[in-house]
C-alpha cells in the first residue's frame, strides 16, 4: 500500500481512540471488499491483476476514513474459506500481502494509524506471522484510524472461540455462569475492545455477510454497492456514509 495523502501532523499521533462518533457519522465501518477478480476478468487481465488494483482501494479507503472522520475502519481481507481458492491465487494473496506489510507500515505510522488483526494468522507463513506482529507493536500507539484487518477470518469460527473460552473461564473458577451476559462474551471475542461497527459496506452487488463480523453485525446498518472493489475509493465511500446519514438507527426500539 502507498502513502495516504499528506495531513497536518497530529500530537502523538492524533486524539485518543474513542467510542464517540460525529453527530450523523459513523465511529466504527466495515467493509467487506469484494469484487476483485470479476474485476480483472471484465478487463481480460489475470487475477493477479484484480487484487493488486484492490490494494490501491485499501490505500483510499484509509484515507478516506481519515478525511471523514471514522475512528475504526475494519477490512475484510482473507476468508477463512479463501484458502480453499486455487494454490496458485492463494499464494498471490500471501505473496501481495508480505508486499504490503514490508512496505506500508511507515506510511500507516506516519498517518497516525494504528493496525490489528483478527482471524487465524497462524495459518499464514512464519515471516508473515512475524511482520504481523512487528506491525501491530509498531503502530500500537497511533490513535488517528484504528484499522483492523480481517486475515483467515471466519465469523462463525470466532464465535465457537470465544465460547470455549468463556467456558473456560467457568470451569476454572474465574467467572460464574450468571455472570455471562452479552457484554462479557463480547469480551472473549477477537474484536475486544473494539466497538460495533456501526455501517459494514459490501461492494460487488453481493448482499450477504459471507460469515463476517456476525455477532458484532447485530445492529450495524447494511451498505450494498453495486462497485467493484478495485474501483471503490472517495466517492463511493462518501456515499455509503450518505446512506448511514439517512438511517433512523433504533437499535431495536420502537419509533418514538
Amino acid at each position: 500500500m502507498q502513502p495516504v495523502p499528506e495531513q497536518s501532523p497530529l500530537p502523538d499521533n492524533g486524539p485518543p481512540i474513542s467510542d464517540v462518533g460525529g453527530p450523523h457519522g459513523p465511529a466504527h465501518v466495515a467493509i467487506i471488499m469484494d469484487g476483485n477478480g470479476r474485476w480483472a476478468k471484465s478487463r481480460g487481465l489475470p487475477r493477479l491483476a484484480g487484487h493488486r488494483a484492490g490494494g490501491e482501494a485499501v490505500r483510499r479507503s484509509v484515507a478516506a476514513a481519515i478525511r471523514h472522520g471514522v475512528r475504526w475502519l475494519t477490512l475484510y481481507a482473507f476468508s477463512a474459506e479463501n484458502w480453499r481458492r486455487p494454490a496458485s491465487e492463494v499464494l498471490d494473496l500471501t505473496s501481495l500481502l508480505r508486499h504490503y506489510l514490508r512496505s506500508e507500515i511507515s506510511a500507516l505510522t506516519a498517518e497516525g494509524v494504528r493496525l490489528s488483526v483478527i482471524g487465524e494468522p497462524g495459518r499464514f507463513a512464519e515471516d508473515i506471522q512475524r511482520n504481523l506482529s512487528a506491525a501491530e507493536r509498531l503502530t500500537a500507539g497511533n490513535r488517528r484510524l484504528h484499522l483492523t484487518v480481517a486475515l483467515s477470518y471466519g465469523g462463525r469460527t470466532e464465535i465457537v472461540r470465544a465460547a470455549r473460552a468463556a467456558a473456560a473461564a467457568i470451569v476454572e473458577g474465574r467467572m460464574r455462569p450468571e455472570e455471562l451476559d452479552e457484554p462479557r462474551f463480547a469480551s472473549f471475542l477477537a474484536t475486544a475492545g473494539i466497538p460495533d461497527p456501526d455501517l459494514i459496506v459490501r461492494t460487488s452487488g453481493e448482499r450477504r455477510l459471507s460469515n463476517f463480523l456476525l455477532w458484532q453485525a447485530a445492529y450495524a446498518e447494511l451498505v450494498f454497492l453495486d462497485v467493484l472493489w478495485p474501483d471503490f475509493g472517495e466517492t463511493e465511500f462518501a456515499a455509503a456514509l450518505a446512506q448511514y446519514a439517512q438511517r433512523e438507527r433504533r437499535f431495536g426500539a420502537r419509533p418514538g
